[in-house]
């Protein structure tokens, strides 16, 4: 009783945007249940309220087409002006966000916590919106599973991948867990070819050989002992579980010959990034029926494409199912598009990693979590995206956005993972 007693109520305010007249159904039953409870409501946001700590906003859904007009527009520009104390709490979407795509286009409340409902909407995980989402809560409200559960867009989570950093069998060996094959670096590049064999050595691969120029074997080696050298030559394959090509490889036309060859033939599942998408562009390719896996930045996606990425998601979808590929489409909220037409959102990341080696450490997470889970690969990417951008996270809140360097990556990886176990959830 004394607690209680200690303790002042805190206030309610309740501003309304239209006139009650205007409510129909569940918002004038819910209007009428309001006003019996004694709570104020008002027509306007009064001085008093400019001292709120929390602000929901719910003044629209999400069947808003186009801008916020007229006095909507203006109910939200007060809601982002005239509130300096407040959390603002966006029921369901933002107001004035699109549900169903990425777009800036008009006024939209800036949230701090936004509460959905049954599954994320496209606007709320979609770059530019989701700077103005804040963090994102999905509530259950009792929707049935079907609704959803062959949706075509989905948001990458650790319960997706989580399986495949369950704690590994007591008998396990370095011949376990996969060899890897790097096809990668040149002179003056051979750090590019160094971080990609490295990353899928910390993402568990049991074995790494990176292939490389004669002139370029001793350089890789002396970047890290566990790598293992060979000469790009034709019995590299052998005994390979994955091939990682691109990284630091120079345009030559043997090069780019080897690409595209080792592209339409290889049996092994093959990721391809930097040097390697380059060779690929311009040329009529497919999977061949044999997992292929493509890491682009916007310009390598337009060099393939032919033009420039006008939608990300379609572009990315489409270009997967006509080429039965696998497209990771990096950038704010990366992209992981499958042939059979559904893509994931990765909500990972941060600009610290916007510094050179960064791509190169992708490809070899991804190659070093399917080298191990060959049965899984579509889980594999997943989550190699997802812990590349975890990682950087983490980088980047211990070093700060601007002193993030690409190997940090891999020192922060090892934390990623244990977020992302199956005991962390």
């Amino acid at each position: 009783r004394q607690l209680f007693t200690r303790v002042r109520p805190r206030a309610l305010h309740v501003a309304l945007a239209a006139d009650s007249s205007e409510l129909r159904g569940d918002a004038a039953v819910n209007y009428r249940m309001l006003e019996v409870c004694g709570c104020p409501v008002d027509r306007e946001i009064l001085p008093p309220m400019h001292l709120a700590t929390i602000v929901i906003d719910a003044l629209l859904g999400t069947g808003l087409t186009g801008a916020a007009r007229g006095p909507a527009a203006e109910w939200i520009r007060a809601v982002n002006r005239d509130f300096p104390l407040a959390k603002i709490v966006a029921v369901d979407i933002p107001s004035g966000m699109p549900s169903d795509e990425a777009s800036a286009e008009g006024e939209t409340v800036r949230a701090d916590f936004t509460v959905t409902f049954t599954a994320p909407k496209a606007g709320l995980v979609l770059p530019p919106n989701c700077d103005r989402t804040g963090r994102l809560v999905v509530a259950a409200i009792g929707s049935p599973e079907s609704f959803y559960a062959d949706a075509v867009m989905s948001l990458a989570e650790p319960r997706d991948f989580a399986r495949l950093l369950a704690p590994r069998a007591p008998a396990g060996h370095k011949g376990t867990y996969g060899h890897v094959l790097a096809i990668a670096g040149s002179t003056g590049k051979t750090g590019a070819a160094a971080m990609a064999g490295l990353a899928a050595l910390r993402a568990g691969a049991g074995l790494v050989t990176v292939a490389s120029e004669a002139g370029a074997l001793g350089a890789i080696a002396a970047h890290a002992p566990e790598l293992m050298t060979t000469a790009i030559e034709t019995g590299m394959l052998e005994d390979k579980d994955v091939l990682a090509i691109g990284p630091g490889l120079d345009g030559t036309p043997d090069a780019v010959a080897l690409v595209r060859r080792l592209f339409a033939e290889a049996s092994q599942p093959v990721v391809i990034d930097a040097g390697g998408l380059n060779a690929l562009a311009g040329s009529d390719f497919s999977g061949s029926g044999h997992v292929r896996i493509l890491t682009p930045h916007p310009g390598e996606m337009a060099r393939l494409l032919g033009r420039k990425v006008k939608d990300r998601v379609a572009d990315a979808r489409g270009f997967a199912v006509e080429h039965g590929v696998t497209l990771v489409l990096k950038g704010q909220r990366s992209l992981v598009a499958f042939p059979d037409g559904g893509v994931w959102v990765n909500p990972t990341g941060t600009p610290a990693m916007g510094t050179g080696g960064s791509g190169d450490i992708l490809t070899g997470l991804v190659a070093g979590l399917m080298a191990q889970h060959l049965s899984d690969v579509p889980a594999a990417v997943i989550a190699a995206v997802y812990l590349h951008g975890l990682a950087g996270e983490l980088a980047a809140r211990k070093l700060g956005e601007q002193c993030v360097m690409a190997t940090d990556l891999l020192t922060w990886l090892p934390e990623a993972m244990d977020a992302c176990r199956p005991d962390a959830f």
